[in-house]
């Protein structure tokens, strides 16, 4: 065996070997792929009926998700991190909001045909490039349309009232927008044959931590209505899954912030709830203090601690899982975030390093239901995914964000 091959080699070395040994393995499989189709085609069918009498993929595990899985995590383990594309027609639910906007941007750059549907009560006509269809998932007529004229292959799902606080004060509105609407999606999907979902979850649906860093096999016991819708729709997932062969990834944020690289997309909410983009309002003149809600915690500077996670890692990730889900993964749940936890004054004092703005703080009472820490642990975006935070230093997520509010001082036009 040549020395460049022996097992006392580099890992860069033996990262090529197993590399040729992967895409050997690849082509063998991509021969019974194609006898396997054929024979599917002799046979007419291609999976159990929908709900309409249309086949539908088969939902079992394939060869070919063995494969991906195979090849993902050996290059997520050799440290090159790749990303095969997905397949399109995908749509995305919500694509014209924050987090949204961005995965589509991924998407468009990796040439996904990609359809974004919204209605825009929180997101943005200006941050879409793609087409586009103005609807409302309460809607079940526009929702039928709308696969009937895209015949999407999987679908992205981030539309969802998110507010904490409005959620305890009307929760109907939650059960209705949340929990409902998304049954509605889930049914006309059923009845597409379209077996493929990635899912905005949240970290809400832990509640109040039991151990920090919060593992992704961390007890779901959520304390307020947000947290439990979110849990709610996973379970409905995990039902259909089981039911009808639904394949989904529900992927548990913790704090999104940042924004694109170029500054022509980022966070934009009527009312703004968010802590970053709260501080640089203040370096901007829009306010004239940081309330900080508390700096009596058990935390070293007293205020609380928070796991932030760059927009642009998230929109990757959710690439990545959906790329999974199409090679047949039957099921995703995992945390993101970078497992490094930053205090309210922390996040104060780099808006100021990188504003060059005093932003001057006031200390208020405690909110209720705040606890001292949440932070994201677990290996699963990891290990299965191939996925890691790439812009995970807090400068650099300050700083894309003050750089889009300094180019969109007032947000989006309309």
């Amino acid at each position: 065996m040549p020395a460049s091959a022996t097992w006392g080699s580099t890992p860069a070395a033996v990262a090529q070997v197993f590399e040729k040994v992967v895409q050997v393995f690849e082509k063998v499989v991509q021969v019974f792929e194609r006898e396997g189709e054929a024979s599917r085609t002799r046979r007419g069918r291609t999976g159990p009926l929908t709900a309409r009498g249309v086949r539908r993929p088969s939902a079992q595990g394939t060869t070919l998700s063995r494969r991906v899985d195979f090849g993902m995590l050996w290059r997520a383990k050799a440290g090159g991190n790749e990303l095969e594309h997905p397949e399109g027609p995908v749509v995305v639910v919500g694509g014209a909001g924050y987090i949204g906007s961005h995965t589509v941007r991924d998407l468009q750059k990796r040439d996904v045909e990609v359809v974004v549907f919204d209605d825009l009560s929180a997101g943005h006509r200006e941050a879409v490039q793609v087409p586009f269809v103005e609807g409302s998932l309460g809607d079940r007529q526009a929702l039928a349309r709308l696969f009937a004229a895209h015949s999407p292959r999987s679908v992205i799902h981030f539309a969802a009232k998110a507010l904490v606080g409005e959620s305890m004060e009307n929760p109907a509105k939650y059960y209705r927008e949340n929990v409902l609407y998304t049954f509605n999606l889930l049914e006309e999907m059923r009845a597409a044959g379209c077996v493929e979902i990635v899912f905005s979850s949240s970290c809400a649906t832990y509640g109040d931590p039991v151990e920090i860093p919060m593992p992704d096999s961390h007890p779901q016991n959520p304390v307020n209505t947000y947290g439990r819708t979110k849990l709610h729709m996973e379970h409905m997932m995990a039902d259909y899954g089981r039911a009808y062969g639904l394949r989904f990834a529900a992927l548990r944020y913790f704090n999104a912030a940042g924004a694109a690289l170029d500054s022509s997309l980022g966070e934009d909410h009527d009312p703004e709830t968010h802590l970053i983009p709260l501080v640089l309002q203040v370096a901007l003149g829009r306010r004239e203090s940081i309330s900080i809600y508390g700096d009596d915690y058990d935390t070293p500077d007293g205020t609380c601690i928070r796991d932030y996670i760059h927009v642009n890692d998230l929109a990757d990730a959710h690439l990545r899982a959906l790329r999974l889900l199409q090679d047949g993964t039957p099921r995703i749940a995992c945390n993101l975030g970078t497992g490094t936890g930053y205090s309210v004054r922390e996040i104060i004092e780099v808006a100021r390093r990188v504003t060059g703005h005093p932003i001057p703080e006031v200390v208020t009472e405690r909110r209720a239901g705040d606890p001292p820490q949440l932070v994201s642990g677990g290996s699963v975006a990891r290990e299965l995914l191939g996925w890691e935070a790439r812009r995970a230093s807090l400068e650099e997520i300050v700083g894309d964000a003050w750089n889009f509010l300094q180019r969109k001082p007032d947000g989006f036009s309309e």
